[in-house]
């Protein structure tokens, strides 16, 4: 698991229902989180900037909203493909994930 580089951080936005991604002081990309009837966070896109593309910022990204979510105690219900790949190809100790069905 990639933690934020020097030049990369990555805050919470809970105004913009959203973590996100800088690169100096460039956003580079986003994560966004809605919660649902039940208190679950469903990640329903990711976006990086085209200009940032090919750095790994998606993974360090997700990375880090499913370990803080992890820590909050908070569900996941991921949708985003990236973020389903992500989780599929990575474990968060203590992550509750809701997968959705598949039919």
């Amino acid at each position: 698991m990639s933690e934020p580089t020097e030049d990369t951080s990555i805050t919470r936005n809970d105004t913009e229902h959203r973590y996100e991604i800088h690169v100096g002081d460039v956003l580079a990309g986003f994560t966004e989180f809605e919660v649902n009837g039940r208190g679950a966070y469903v990640y329903p896109h990711t976006v990086i900037d085209p200009a940032f593309r090919g750095r790994g910022l998606s993974g360090e990204l997700i990375g880090y909203a499913m370990r803080d979510s992890a820590a909050r105690g908070e569900t996941v219900v991921p949708v985003c493909p990236a973020v389903v790949k992500w989780l599929r190809e990575n474990e968060v100790p203590g992550l509750d994930i809701a997968w959705r069905s598949e039919s």
